[in-house]
């Protein structure tokens, strides 16, 4: 049974016959032939004597080896009607039969125990593969039945030079960098391209720039290394976009070359909303986000609105233009923020609140999803960009608070009588400790000796005692200088998620914005009766908002078919100047330099806090998505 005729090459012009005997594995049902695998026998032009083409003695006549058959049974019909539809797939794509592509899953027909051939020797020019004793036909990897049901994760139909292939990385890469795709991802987005493509590249992903390394051909011992560098925002129809044609790249639907121009046209076009547009909608999404998260009352919202559209021009017009300024355009934002809200404070009778004028002032260059990020990498294991970024992200909130603290000082050193009334509203009350013996002075009433440390405190005066979040509103008041009622976040929460959505540059007519909105208002229900439950722990509150929003992600995700991080971005967004009010808002109360700067050190501990617990809850429900089922073969687009 282990034997086989040693003349079977001889029909072939182009090989002598060999003469090597055959090698049976101990044990094993199987042996190894030198003879040439199908995709080098269909590559040669077979002729008879009289000049008649013949089929390849693999495919006319397997059987003729075993026992001395000369016909071809019926039962290996089938199987022959396989290999001769494989054999012209396996051609094109350059590929020997019995070596299947790495990372396809391809599995074996011919061999009884149908497992995988997974190991291949070559000898000269000729390959050794698995023949079956019984059948006799050669084991020929196919796609599985599953693999090629899904998608596939071998391109087959766009076939394309390396140098072609590689550029269209190079794109996605700049693509991904200037669209503000999730950076803990990019890496894992380029090396799944790279794997099905077959590219021959390796990168190296720093904070706003990507290295990558390029061989020109896959036996080449030299590689060219390219750098790409790029900054942008968030866009989120820009990335919905790229992440599409980076899918349909990956799936075979469209060409390297096709997918390389579409990502070119798409980074040359200009923002979808002009920078009047843009400001408007800042200014409607600083007002909205007062009365939601910083209980400003109707009059807060205009000043705040107006604040944030002043700062919106600013970023994106002067600091734009000006290298210069945009070093510095953070804190002179945050100076002119507080110098108006402490103005308008000041004013006879209380009517605006520099607690909510502020903080939702300057909620737009908040560096919360810097530091969400930077958590997302931490916890990825990506050591040195989240190290950055956190590092960045808290010197960054210090400046910010050193801004707001020059802007109001500078407005209190103009106007005497606000500082007195400044520091006369802000009496301490902190305890006052004592320590000693403690005991009845007249003796006549029977008491218990107390001895230790006693603290005496302050009592609360009027104002104090109806603080809410930071602004002090009396009952007695007009409904326009209360804060808003609980009811009215039904409308206003849904709105906020429509205008940040729109802010970060989603269009209008989407079928993601609807997406966008029902998520993010889901994410603010879960957020607001987790805080009702634990009162002042904001990072177990966010990680049940960022659990809730995550769920309903990677769920859209897998089940629709959506792109989970566009539509997940709004409502992780909406967590961030959430979780601040809770903890107190932007701006505290200060009454030294000391306290000035623990009050903006605590402003950056509240956001790690909140970005931790929004982490925890992110990778949580990825977890619980995609426990079960099959696998991706793209790389995962989400948080």
């Amino acid at each position: 049974m282990t034997e086989s005729k040693q003349h079977r090459n001889s029909e072939f012009s182009s090989q002598p016959p060999s003469t090597q005997p055959q090698q049976a594995l101990p044990g094993a049902n199987t042996v190894y032939d030198t003879s040439p695998s199908p995709t080098e026998v269909m590559k040669h032009k077979l002729t008879s004597p009289n000049g008649k083409s013949k089929e390849p003695p693999e495919f006319r006549r397997v059987n003729s080896d075993l026992e001395g058959g000369n016909v071809m049974p019926r039962s290996y019909s089938k199987k022959l009607g396989r290999l001769s539809k494989l054999s012209s797939i396996f051609s094109t794509n350059s590929l020997t039969p019995s070596t299947p592509r790495k990372g396809s899953d391809a599995t074996l027909v011919g061999d009884d125990s149908g497992e995988q051939d997974k190991y291949t020797s070559f000898k000269g020019n000729q390959t050794r593969r698995r023949l079956s004793l019984k059948s006799g036909i050669p084991s020929v990897p196919v796609l599985s039945v599953l693999q090629s049901a899904r998608q596939p994760s071998v391109i087959t139909k766009h076939l394309e030079d390396l140098q072609i292939r590689q550029k269209f990385l190079l794109k996605l890469s700049k693509a991904l960098l200037s669209f503000g795709a999730p950076s803990h991802r990019i890496s894992s987005q380029l090396a799944a391209a790279t794997e099905i493509l077959g590219a021959e590249a390796e990168f190296v992903h720093l904070p706003n720039i990507i290295i990558a390394s390029m061989k020109s051909s896959p036996n080449s011992p030299s590689a060219r290394t390219y750098f790409v560098r790029a900054t942008g925002a968030v866009a989120l129809t820009s990335l919905h976009q790229v992440h599409i044609i980076y899918r349909d790249v990956l799936h075979d639907k469209i060409g390297a070359e096709e997918g390389t121009q579409a990502l070119r046209k798409l980074l040359r076009e200009h923002p979808i909303y002009p920078l009047y547009f843009r400001c408007i909608l800042a200014f409607f999404g600083a007002s909205t986000i007062c009365a939601t998260s910083f209980g400003g009352s109707f009059l807060d919202i205009w000043i705040s609105g107006f604040c944030a559209c002043v700062l919106q021009y600013l970023g994106l017009n002067a600091a734009h233009k000006s290298a210069m300024y945009a070093n510095v355009y953070e804190i002179s934002v945050s100076i002119i923020v507080a110098f108006v809200a402490r103005a308008l404070s000041n004013i006879p009778g209380n009517w605006f609140c520099y607690s909510a004028i502020s903080s939702a002032g300057v909620v737009l260059i908040l560096p919360g999803f810097t530091i969400l990020v930077s958590a997302l990498e931490l916890m990825s294991k990506n050591l040195f960009c989240g190290s950055v970024r956190i590092v960045y992200a808290v010197i960054y909130t210090l400046f910010l608070g050193f801004g707001l603290t020059i802007g109001s000082d500078f407005y209190l050193v103009v106007d005497r009588r606000a500082r007195k009334a400044y520091y006369a509203n802000s009496t301490p009350t902190n305890l006052t400790y004592t320590h000693g013996r403690f005991v009845m002075a007249n003796g006549s009433i029977p008491f218990i000796p107390i001895q230790g440390v006693l603290g005496q405190a302050n009592a609360l005066n009027y104002e104090q005692q109806h603080l809410v979040k930071g602004c002090f509103r009396d009952p007695s008041w007009q409904w326009f200088r209360q804060p808003f009622p609980w009811w009215t976040l039904l409308l206003l929460v849904p709105l906020y998620s429509t205008l940040s959505s729109l802010g970060n540059l989603q269009r209008l007519r989407s079928v993601q914005l609807p997406v966008m909105v029902l998520f993010s208002c889901c994410s603010y229900a879960a957020n607001k009766g987790a805080s009702v439950v634990l009162p002042g722990r904001t990072d177990i509150v966010s990680a049940v908002g960022a659990f809730v929003i995550g769920l309903l992600g990677n769920l859209y995700s897998r089940v629709i078919g959506g792109t989970a991080f566009t539509s997940m971005v709004t409502g992780v967004l909406y967590l961030v100047p959430s979780g601040i009010a809770q903890g107190g808002g932007v701006t505290q109360t200060y009454r030294s330099s000391a306290d000035q700067y623990s009050s903006g050190f605590s402003l950056a501990l509240r956001m790690i806090s909140v970005a931790s617990g929004v982490t925890i809850g992110l990778f949580v429900s990825q977890l619980l998505v995609y426990l079960f089922g099959t696998r991706k073969n793209a790389a995962h687009f989400a948080f």
